[in-house]
């Protein structure tokens, strides 16, 4: 029996007792709708329990420094191996992490140019730009400088005896205030407007031979640029930038490096030229340097240069930033980090590896799935994607529906006995969308015109409005560019931005909070309790006394990372007693919390039911509706959203601004994270939104929702150097007939 995993009496979030066993050395593909229960089994089970039984197996010192894993609700799991989790989560990483420096070959280049790099400038730290020897010395190797932004320095309809000097240090009565004021240079009366070009340059520059008043500019970059920006308090870095503007390094020019380690070259560029170039071309110049005294480092650079490009990831270059990654190229960036490993016999667990994929780059990572699980490995991927599931050795089908009307397990077996199984994942795989037969006619036009950022090459279109528009293309070929950079910047007085970046940037907002409903809901308890609501907020009044409304407790300790404990004393509901003893309708603060979206509904209607003229009762189930619409049933009111995928946040966005009319929406994937068989609700919510008035343009490589778009944009024909043109424009059956391009092949298919 060692050649399944075995698992008894799951109980895990909404799972409901579940006995499972899944066999080892296979793909196996886990389907069913968000919410389920799919990552309940894959990810807080199989891979919490690996991963918190393998850390067993370390020291004490070491395990402090280790995630801390719960351990599952299950009555007995056996036959788990060493597990590596790929998830979406976005490369993080700071200003310093590139492409280059996340996967080592920045590393292997810079050795190559230590070895044979013409002329000779040192050791491998001499090409780093983190290393004071390779730094560029102006921006310590960022590239970039902040610089005193005087529009957000000075007020500039204020004299210095009005606080026109916004810098903290300079506000009337301090120190910096005297020197200045006291100086006798400026009449303190005057408004900055009215100040002439000497009084400028005296405040920006400081009075010469005085170094008490040195000028704000030199001031503002002493304190905040002759600093590592990395030493810089969380505090003092907001408190910088809220007076700086970025600006390119005006002595590196932007490529990090100083000029002893720009002027080495191989064959004929520098080091910034070859991580400047896309992956093919680069491949192209390494192929051609034959120096049998570097060949096992250009080899292994070949090599993973090669799986980057097989995973279809050719048109990115070393020096991109990793913050910009999406996570579908964040997530086969980690995917190629194994490719190469000698390990066998362990679980990789994948979720939704095809996010972000055109249909032509998803068979080339099922191809590199089925790779690891031949070299002896068991592979578990949580997937959507009909591409993949098709490969499965075996599919686990999850459902029947999202949150308690799900955690069941309703079929196990081939793909083609899916498709016999009757659940509502074999019957949407075996579903045939045709393309919109009326398409409707746009109402006008708005022009892009010339268009030239990234890889976009001079593109001129016009955008159709009151329709519902889908831009497609392969991975990198400036579709996002052209849409969310060029023109929505160009009609930002227009246009809604949805796309799947963090909403907000604190760790305790929530979908009721971000919808501004849970002022409403601590209202009826306020009034219900005739206490202040205040009382029923974990950042106000009502929060726990011991862990102030966290749920956690942080122990800092010196030279080691933080460990995070649940509070005892809340049991992480973050309330104190006080507030948790308060109830409304039967129920207190936390149990509304606790609730989807869907029973808070049934809950709140039937409140309403006895007050029917309650307007606090109607806001919330006006949001808590619109959160249906979106298809977030499932979702739980005091879910923190810094723990959505990207799509559930797209949604909750769409939720807050369902009602909008006459404006541009604009969402990037919109159908991330969702089951096939929810791809139609979610475009009818947006056919919805064009009949209000609105215009709807979809960023997407789904070839379902492009059939079922009035209009089609395709950008191409390739990604990077060899996108950047528009290669379509017209309705989908257009497309199918006679577009030549790579999207109108699959979407043909």
């Amino acid at each position: 029996m060692n050649d399944k995993i075995i698992i008894r009496g799951l109980r895990q979030n909404n799972l409901k007792n579940v006995s499972i066993e899944i066999p080892k050395n296979k793909l196996v593909v886990f389907t069913g709708v968000s919410g389920s229960g799919k990552s309940s089994i894959v990810f807080d089970t199989i891979a919490a329990e690996s991963q918190r039984q393998m850390n067993e197996t370390y020291p004490a010192y070491v395990r402090t420094r280790l995630p801390k894993h719960e351990k599952p609700h299950v009555d007995f799991i056996d036959n788990l191996t060493a597990s590596v989790v790929i998830d979406q989560s976005r490369l993080g990483g700071n200003i310093r992490s590139t492409v280059g420096t996340i996967t080592d070959m920045y590393s292997l280049l810079r050795l190559l140019f230590s070895r044979i790099g013409v002329p000779q400038v040192g050791a491998a730290s001499c090409f780093s730009f983190n290393n004071p020897n390779g730094m560029c010395p102006k921006c310590s190797g960022i590239g970039k400088i902040m610089k005193l932004d005087l529009n957000k320095a000075v007020d500039k309809e204020k004299s210095w005896n009005e606080g026109m000097v916004l810098l903290p240090a300079f506000a009337p009565g301090k120190w910096y205030y005297k020197q200045y004021t006291l100086s006798g240079k400026w009449d303190l009366n005057k408004k900055f407007k009215d100040y002439s070009e000497q009084e400028r340059n005296l405040l920006l520059y400081g009075i010469p031979g005085n170094n008490k008043v040195e000028g704000i500019a030199n001031h503002f970059e002493r304190l905040c640029l002759m600093k590592n920006p990395e030493d810089e308090t969380e505090v003092n870095s907001a408190r910088f930038t809220a007076f700086a503007s970025e600006e390119t390094c005006p002595l590196c020019g932007g490529k990090r490096l100083n000029e002893r380690a720009l002027s080495s070259k191989i064959a004929g560029y520098n080091i910034y030229e070859l991580c400047e170039m896309e992956f093919l071309k680069l491949r192209e110049v390494l192929a051609g340097v034959n120096d049998e005294r570097v060949r096992t480092v250009t080899d292994a650079l070949i090599a993973s240069l090669d799986r980057l490009i097989e995973i279809g990831l050719h048109y990115l270059n070393m020096n991109r930033e990793s913050m910009t990654l999406s996570g579908g190229e964040s997530q086969r960036l980690k995917l190629v980090r194994y490719m190469g490993s000698s390990l066998t016999g362990m679980t990789y667990i994948f979720d939704e590896p095809s996010t972000g994929m055109h249909p032509r780059d998803v068979y080339r990572m099922s191809r590199l799935l089925m790779s690891l699980r031949d070299k002896g490995n068991t592979v578990l991927v949580v997937e959507h994607d009909k591409d993949i599931i098709q490969i499965a050795d075996e599919i686990i089908d999850v459902g029947p529906l999202a949150g308690k009307n799900g955690g069941q397990i309703l079929f196990q077996g081939s793909y083609e006995k899916l498709l016999l199984s009757g659940t509502k994942t074999g019957n949407a795989m075996k579903e045939i969308i045709l393309p919109k037969e009326n398409p409707r006619k746009p109402k006008g036009w708005i022009s892009v015109r010339d268009a030239n950022l990234h890889n976009l090459k001079n593109v001129s279109v016009d955008i159709p409005l009151g329709v519902l528009t889908c831009v497609t293309g392969v991975a990198g070929s400036g579709k996002s560019t052209l849409i969310t950079k060029v023109f929505a910047k160009e009609n930002e007085d227009k246009v809604v931005l949805i796309d799947q970046t963090s909403i907000t940037a604190t760790g305790r907002s929530t979908a009721c909070t971000y919808l501004g409903f849970f002022d409403e809901i601590r209202k009826l308890f306020g009034e219900a309790n005739n206490v202040d609501s205040g009382l029923f907020s974990f950042n106000g009044k009502g929060k726990c006394p011991v862990c102030k409304g966290r749920g956690v407790i942080v122990t800092e300790l010196i030279f080691m990372d933080p460990i995070i404990t649940t509070c005892e004393e809340c049991e992480g509901k973050r309330y104190s007693k006080k507030a948790l003893d308060k109830f409304y309708n039967g129920k207190n603060i936390v149990q509304i919390l606790d609730m989807s979206v869907e029973d808070a509904l049934e809950f709140f209607e039937d409140c309403l039911s006895r007050d029917r003229e309650n307007r606090a009762i109607k806001k919330i189930i006006e949001n808590l509706l619109a959160l249906m619409e979106t298809g977030l049933p499932y979702l739980s009111l005091g879910q923190t959203l810094s723990t959505l995928s990207g799509g559930e946040r797209q949604r909750v966005k769409l939720a807050k601004n369902l009602h909008r009319r006459g404006s541009i929406f604009i969402l990037d994937e919109p159908t991330t994270g969702l089951h096939a068989s929810d791809i139609k609700p979610v475009m009818e919510l947006l056919e919805r939104f064009v009949d209000r008035g609105n215009t709807v343009i979809v960023i997407e490589h789904n070839t379902d929702v492009m059939k079922l778009a009035d209009y089609i944009i395709d950008v191409g024909p390739d990604g990077g150097t060899s996108g950047g043109e528009i290669v379509f424009c017209g309705t989908p059956a257009q497309m199918i007939k006679s577009a030549d391009t790579i999207t109108a092949e699959y979407l043909r298919k």
